[in-house]
């Protein structure tokens, strides 16, 4: 049990200590990136829908 403690530990470390960024971002890359993430967020949700889809008919 006390190792996965540790890795939790770890992680919150990791995730405390790079939780600011250290550059500094424009307003087109923070723009680009937001549309990064909306465009696999779609295709995640595209291949669930297809995964439902092939799953019922089947």
């Amino acid at each position: 049990m006390s190792l996965f403690r540790n890795l939790i530990a770890k992680i919150s470390a990791i995730n405390s200590r790079y939780r600011e960024p250290r550059i500094e971002m424009s307003g087109a890359v923070r723009l680009s990136l937001l549309v990064l993430r909306v465009y696999l967020l779609a295709l995640v949700a595209l291949m669930i829908y297809k995964f439902v889809l092939i799953v019922t008919k089947g």
